[in-house]
């Protein structure tokens, strides 16, 4: 993840010898390839899309956001490292190989989260995962109530603000939840292709359909290179799929660090420590992540 580990201060956090080791992130996506960067670290993987029981991932994204949270940056020598690269991988796999899945899926992957969150360290759950429909805008949804439960059962929930803007009310759910900790991309000023199409300020923008303001944070999420789901290689993705996971990276780091912390400690934490990009709020949020900024006693 090498621009956004310059963009984040990664570097400065390493020679502290922070590394989130202790601290399980648990990732709804595509599911997981146990990539030479992760040697041991992923520690757990259920499949809600083909039943599996062994890691694997059929699509790529998966492992790209894992490896952002806790690549080793081995097959690298270093270059793409993860934000995290001694936090342990939690993969639920509730997309399918075209990046598609449903809300009861989902739904059932935040459920088997909740009751595996002591057995494997859990503190963190990364969601790169949204819908735009016009039945899943409101704070009522199924998907706001999922993310609502874990975030009261102690999870620091961290979700995508989505690629939909740059319009108002296009925060994707279930990024909409006041609780949880929604992530735009903080360079969508330029050009990038996502999902095959070129796109520029697409991260989605507040406020939602019940005027709160969102996103909270925002972090680079454009030209991100992280591991592939192939042997020792590595490609490139933008979007705030690629923001989300930087954001949780450096909330392990946190967590190692003071374990005592609560996710509304982490939230307030968060907010105390964004730089101001002197943007609207309804696009920077809180402001842009600074990870070096975030650990600072």
């Amino acid at each position: 993840m090498n621009q956004a580990r310059e963009d984040i201060n990664c570097d400065i956090v390493y020679s502290m010898g922070i590394t989130g080791k202790g601290v399980g992130v648990a990732v709804l996506d595509t599911g997981v390839y146990l990539h030479e960067d992760f040697k041991d670290r992923v520690t757990a993987f259920a499949d809600y899309v083909n039943h599996r029981t062994q890691p694997y991932d059929d699509n790529g994204h998966g492992t790209h956001i894992s490896a952002i949270i806790g690549g080793s940056g081995v097959s690298s020598e270093g270059k793409y490292r993860g934000v995290a690269p001694g936090s342990s991988i939690i993969s639920v796999k509730v997309l399918d190989h075209k990046g598609n899945g449903y809300a009861s899926d989902v739904l059932a992957g935040l459920k088997w989260i909740r009751e595996h969150k002591e057995e494997y360290g859990i503190r963190i759950v990364n969601i790169s995962v949204g819908s735009l429909s016009r039945r899943d805008m409101t704070e009522n949804s199924i998907l706001v109530r999922g993310v609502n439960a874990a975030w009261d059962d102690g999870l620091v929930v961290v979700v995508a603000a989505g690629n939909h803007g740059p319009g108002r009310m296009t925060i994707t759910t279930p990024g909409i939840s006041r609780k949880v900790i929604t992530v735009g991309c903080s360079d969508d000023h330029k050009e990038v292709d996502v999902m095959g199409s070129r796109m520029v300020d697409y991260s989605g923008r507040g406020p939602t359909l019940a005027c709160v303001c969102k996103p909270d944070i925002v972090a680079p999420g454009s030209g991100i290179v992280s591991c592939c789901n192939e042997p020792g290689r590595y490609f490139s993705k933008s979007g705030t799929s690629m923001s989300t996971p930087l954001v949780s990276g450096a909330i392990a780091l946190l967590l190692e660090k003071h374990p005592e912390m609560s996710n509304k400690d982490v939230k307030l934490r968060i907010r105390e420590r964004a730089v101001d990009l002197g943007l609207p709020h309804n696009q920077q949020g809180w402001g842009k992540l600074d990870v070096a900024r975030l650990l600072e006693d």
